[in-house]
């Protein structure tokens, strides 16, 4: 399993090779307490992410990234890692090769956000046989009976996406995100991490009331785009790690399961 229950989880998300020190990135995650490390692999036409992290990917893709040198270049990481990516570039590879040279560089996650339940079947046997978790994801007007079934499937843990949209910084956490936690985890013993949106370490407590961890990228992303060095992006996650363990939020309360 990547993540535990023992405390509020932290996985940080880098798009790789977004700039020459990007590995210097993940490095100053695991030594502001990140938990694990989702490594975005860039693709050319990235749906589901928002207008942050589109703009990393294709400032990677532009600088001649490519999904077999970013996984490379993290091979001996200091943190257990998660790449997310397109089915696509899964499938140019081949699963099996794919999930081949995941496991070689240590990733232990696999996120595919387009790739559909019903279709999963292959990557989840490929995936598992290699060492790596095929993460699946729920979403706030999944039914039940998938929900049910993509508690049960999911492996590592279950990414509960905030709101139905694309990826990107807001004001205020979704309505009703905490609450789509809390169902998952009434369904499984995994982990259960909310992610998009996630902005502020308020906003990082507010998710992790009913979740047992969080996903914060464009907030982060946006940092390292704006020129913002490694160490000071760490320095972020540090005070999102900082929010987490203390469960205070900034009008003081403290959340439900933590009374």
């Amino acid at each position: 399993m990547i993540f535990t229950r023992d405390h509020k989880q932290l996985l940080p998300y880098v798009t790789g090779d977004i700039t020459d020190d990007w590995t210097d990135i993940v490095a100053a995650y695991a030594d502001a307490g990140a938990d694990a490390v989702e490594v975005g692999l860039p693709f050319s036409d990235p749906t589901l992410d928002g207008p942050t992290i589109q703009e990393a990917s294709f400032v990677a893709l532009s600088r001649g990234a490519t999904a077999d040198a970013i996984i490379s270049d993290v091979a001996g990481a200091p943190v257990p890692l998660v790449a997310s990516t397109y089915y696509q570039l899964v499938a140019y590879a081949g699963p099996e090769r794919f999930c081949a040279r995941l496991s070689r560089s240590g990733f232990r996650g696999l996120i595919v956000p387009d790739l559909p339940l019903e279709e999963s079947a292959h990557l989840e046997a490929v995936a598992a046989d290699a060492g790596v978790d095929l993460v699946l994801l729920a979403a706030p007007v999944t039914p039940a009976a998938r929900l049910a079934e993509i508690a049960r499937r999911s492996r590592g843990f279950i990414y509960a996406v905030s709101l139905m949209g694309t990826t990107g910084e807001r004001d205020t956490l979704a309505p009703g995100a905490a609450a789509l936690a809390r169902a998952l985890s009434t369904r499984t013993d995994l982990p259960v991490l909310l992610g998009f949106g996630i902005a502020t370490p308020e906003q990082a407590v507010d998710a992790a009331r009913g979740a047992d961890g969080i996903v914060v990228g464009a907030a982060l992303m946006r940092r390292v785009l704006d020129g913002v060095q490694p160490a000071a992006v760490g320095a972020f996650v540090a005070s999102l790690r900082r929010a987490l363990d203390s469960g205070v939020a900034a009008d003081g309360e403290v959340p439900r399961d933590r009374r």
